[in-house]
């Protein structure tokens, strides 16, 4: 038999007993949410925000409007932080009366 059908063969036979991985290609593991931000947002429009922390990205934002639409918020708008100072304060007031 000839070399190179033999190599074939052989690589198929790896090929076929090898476990089957089920990862994700790197390149959607760390993928960030938000490629661009907006600033201005109509807080009355939004009906839940998303917080994300991955590893490879910044702190990011996720507003899902009413009209079903996600867009993400700069996590340095005013409004935002505000929220985000009272939401903390609120659950360390929580944990203090239990």
């Amino acid at each position: 038999m000839d070399l190179k059908v033999l190599v074939l063969l052989a690589v198929l036979a790896v090929a076929m007993y090898a476990p089957a991985s089920h990862a994700k290609p790197i390149s959607l593991v760390e993928r960030c949410w938000c490629r661009s931000t907006v600033n201005t947002v109509s807080q009355r429009s939004i009906r839940e925000l998303k917080f994300l922390h991955t590893p490879n990205c910044a702190f990011q934002v996720i507003a899902k409007l009413k009209n079903g639409k996600e867009v993400c918020v700069n996590p340095e708008t005013k409004w935002l932080q505000t929220y985000l100072k009272n939401a903390i304060n609120k659950m360390k007031k929580s944990k203090q009366q239990d």
